[in-house]
């Protein structure tokens, strides 16, 4: 299974006092999301999917976005909306990415199939299947991993499943409208089905297992922020949602304890889709049930709004660009065991984990100060370098 990473559609910002504002609980969640997407990708703790399912909670973030955009407009100009904030930011990382691939090595005989390597560049513009990359490179005569391009594209599954959402959400919506809890439970019902019984296919069906198994995983998740949107959840009593979603939680649990694992390493729930279905689908549907719906920042959190905010405003570039920081950092730290003082004094710190992650956090902030204004580009909104909310005669503004 592939490793989470979070949605990135915000929509426009009105300023938060004004009734029908922006959401602010909602970018809170997307934030925390995306923060921890670049913990798990540092660290690789275990409990950070459990403590917080980022993926399952993106998905219904982006779902039901993606509803009341198709409540107000019709559905092919919501699709085309969506489709060009996603891939311009992904076409500009897919032509750095790939020429620096094709510098160090990487050609049409890299695989052995030159035929196909060409047909499957054109995933790379449209992300219907994962786009072509190097698994083994020169790693620029040693200064990088020889893997450097396959960790780089580990977010772009993400990319590959949202456009499925997105293209086949008018469809969703109809069936949602026709038969709700059907079609919230039905793409739990073919993962489970697809993971008990067919389990070994992904070997014999390659990419389309792959498609169906991360629309599967997280479908049910799309749907309830469908659901959520289309008003079906306030028309439940407000006990069942808090009496059934902790079940289907434990049951997500349940699943993964009773797994074959490795006794000398904690079981990744990532590695299990079911569990994971499940465990987001709980989590999900108690986090939308208890809403409070912000329109303006609770004092408390006020100080958290200039981050949020450009955390949301840039939310797909530190999405794909956190990973390359992540590599990036590991050889910018290397030439320090050279250093005599160092090498006696801290290497506390060069064996630390935390380490790689003080050195990319500021490589992920240039790399959105490079490429970030992409997004308002694809957006149509006037290009900013740094979009960060600014304080006006003691008022803050809304950002984004």
């Amino acid at each position: 299974m592939h490793l989470p990473e979070p949605d990135f559609d915000p929509e426009p910002v009105a300023p938060p006092a004004r009734k029908g504002g922006r959401d602010r609980y909602l970018d809170l969640l997307r934030a925390l999301a995306l923060v921890r997407v670049v913990l798990y990708h540092n660290f690789g703790w275990f409990w950070l999917p459990i403590v917080f399912p980022s993926m399952g909670v993106m998905f219904a973030l982006a779902g039901m976005l993606m509803a009341r955009s198709l409540g107000s407009r019709p559905a092919m100009g919501v699709i085309r909306g969506r489709l060009r904030r996603l891939l311009p930011p992904m076409w500009l990382f897919g032509a750095i990415v790939v020429t620096a691939q094709l510098v160090d090595g990487w050609g049409p005989d890299a695989d052995g199939h030159p035929g196909w390597w060409w047909g499957e560049l054109t995933f790379w513009i449209l992300p219907l299947s994962t786009p072509p990359y190097a698994n083994l490179l020169h790693g620029f005569s040693g200064h990088l991993d020889h893997t450097w391009a396959e960790q780089i594209v580990v977010p772009l599954w993400y990319l590959r499943a949202y456009l499925w959402y997105v293209l086949l959400s008018p469809l969703m919506r109809w069936a949602l409208r026709k038969q709700p809890w059907l079609t919230l439970f039905a793409p739990l019902a073919i993962s489970i089905a697809m993971n008990s019984l067919f389990a070994d296919q992904d070997f014999v069906y390659g990419r389309v297992w792959e498609n169906a198994t991360d629309f599967t995983t997280f479908g049910s998740c799309w749907i309830l922020g469908m659901a959520y949107q289309e008003g079906v959840l306030k028309r439940i009593p407000q006990y069942v949602v808090p009496s059934i979603a902790p079940l289907v939680m434990v049951a997500g649990w349940w699943y993964l304890h009773t797994r074959p694992v490795d006794p000398s390493s904690p079981t990744d729930i990532e590695s299990w889709p079911i569990a994971q279905a499940l465990w987001s689908l709980g989590f999900v549907a108690i986090l939308l049930h208890v809403s409070p719906s912000w329109e303006q920042w609770p004092r408390p959190l006020e100080r958290w709004n200039g981050l949020v905010s450009l955390l949301n405003a840039r939310a797909v570039s530190v999405y794909l660009w956190h990973q390359s920081a992540l590599v990036l950092a590991i050889p910018l730290i290397d030439p320090l065991w050279t250093v005599d003082f160092v090498y006696k004094h801290m290497q506390w710190l060069l064996t630390s984990q935390w380490f790689p992650l003080m050195v990319a956090v500021p490589l992920i902030a240039l790399l959105v100060l490079l490429f970030g204004w992409i997004e308002d580009v694809a957006a149509k909104r006037r290009p900013r370098l740094f979009p960060y909310p600014r304080r006006k005669r003691g008022r803050r503004r809304a950002a984004i």
